[in-house]
């Protein structure tokens, strides 16, 4: 799909969403500048806690983005004292994880939201992450998926990354399942071609339903280290570390 279709979708579905969408108080109504929280999302969180790749993940490990939409989930994941990994302010500070045990009652909701992530997340390097188990469950938000699982945030392909790098450490598989959970005006019901970077997630989920995507055919994510340059991730630390990681293994 070229940019412009791209931005077309967006444009188009940016206006439903505005009918339903909750506003943030840093941006308002500009969905350029995040993935919005909306009616209905609590239905959304509900359907993800009853999973098979949460409810029966063993000792693997989630992965969830921080997106507005997701902060009802988030909420009852430390409820249940779920743990899980996340990245904030598009993956510039790295991977933190949050265990979910050590937060006190009165502070679940709180710890739920991007500030009281802060207080109580801990980082972790790329070094530490690998030397955990694998993902069973990776969710995240978005502009808008397609009926094949092409999804599109903002246009900074912060999860595709994201997706990468867990990938090159090896913390994903054919096993570990990808959520989007979007509202039902961001459903496309069409099938959108998919660039090499794109990770096409498993299900859909929408506050009315969950759709399920068939991709036994996805392939090992990766990092295309041609595409860093010249783009807002060449000058990460996370992305320095992988480099280093990287050339450790070959010989």
């Amino acid at each position: 799909m070229s940019r412009v279709d791209t931005e077309n979708y967006r444009e188009r579905i940016w206006d439903e969403l505005s009918k339903v969408a909750r506003p943030d108080s840093r941006f308002h109504w500009d969905f350029s500048s995040f993935i919005c929280d909306f009616e209905g999302s609590e239905e959304c969180s509900d359907r993800v806690l009853q999973m098979d790749a949460l409810t029966k993940r063993g000792d693997r490990r989630v992965f969830i983005t921080p997106d507005n939409c997701l902060e009802d989930l988030r909420f009852k994941l430390i409820s249940r004292g779920v743990s899980f990994v996340m990245t904030t302010y598009g993956i510039v500070r790295g991977f933190y994880e949050l265990d979910s045990s050590k937060i006190p009652a009165s502070d679940h909701r709180y710890a739920a939201t991007l500030d009281g992530f802060d207080r109580y997340a801990k980082p972790v390097s790329l070094d530490q992450l690998r030397r955990g188990s694998p993902f069973s469950l990776l969710v995240t938000g978005g502009s808008a998926v397609s009926s094949n699982g092409v999804r599109f945030g903002k246009g900074h392909g912060y999860f595709d990354f994201e997706w990468a790098i867990l990938s090159e450490l090896g913390l994903t598989d054919k096993s570990s399942v990808v959520v989007d959970v979007v509202h039902d005006c961001q459903f496309v019901n069409e099938v959108m071609p998919a660039e090499r970077h794109d990770v096409a997630v498993d299900w859909v989920v929408t506050p009315t339903r969950s759709i399920n995507v068939d991709q036994t055919t996805r392939q090992r994510g990766q990092v295309y280290w041609e595409m860093v340059p010249g783009t807002e991730f060449e000058r990460l630390d996370v992305v320095a570390e992988l480099w280093a990681l990287t050339k450790e293994k070959q010989p």
